[in-house]
């Protein structure tokens, strides 16, 4: 099965602190060709480093069809970034034949099942975990990050 994973987790240093983080099987799956890497804030056109970001007014879905926004910690919004970076991480990934993605926990972008929003961890799905699954793919979350 081929995955898309996220950027951080084969240790490219994209996360929003300009760090990455290693998992071993996101690892592994790439050693085997079997794993496309894609940073979907890069993808959006966001530098790194930035400024951390967070959902508000819902999870990625909600973004997704226009109900919340991703702003900064400063308050700048940069929704429009995250949702054209999910649409292309969700391009790639089908392009690459991907059928599952292994994507970074809590991240506004990645976050499988929580993700940093008013100010503390919720319960959502991140704005490119939302695309990834309309595409059709089985997202699960990495351990680590």
């Amino acid at each position: 099965m081929r995955y898309v994973v996220s950027a951080c987790l084969v240790g490219c240093r994209c996360r929003w602190d300009g760090a990455g983080r290693e998992d071993p099987r996101a690892v592994e799956l790439l050693r085997q060709g079997l794993a496309l890497p894609v940073c979907p804030e890069q993808l959006g056109g966001l530098a790194t480093p930035r400024e951390p970001a967070e959902l508000s007014g819902g999870d990625g879905e909600a973004v997704l069809r226009g109900e919340a926004r991703v702003l900064t910690l400063s308050g700048r919004d940069v929704t429009d970034a995250f949702v054209k970076g999910a649409q292309e991480a969700a391009r790639l990934a089908l392009s690459f034949g991907a059928e599952a993605a292994l994507l970074a926990p809590r991240s506004p972008s990645c976050g499988v099942s929580s993700v940093h929003g008013g100010g503390a961890v919720v319960p959502g799905m991140g704005v490119a975990a939302a695309a990834l699954t309309r595409a059709g793919l089985k997202l699960e979350e990495s351990a680590g990050g």
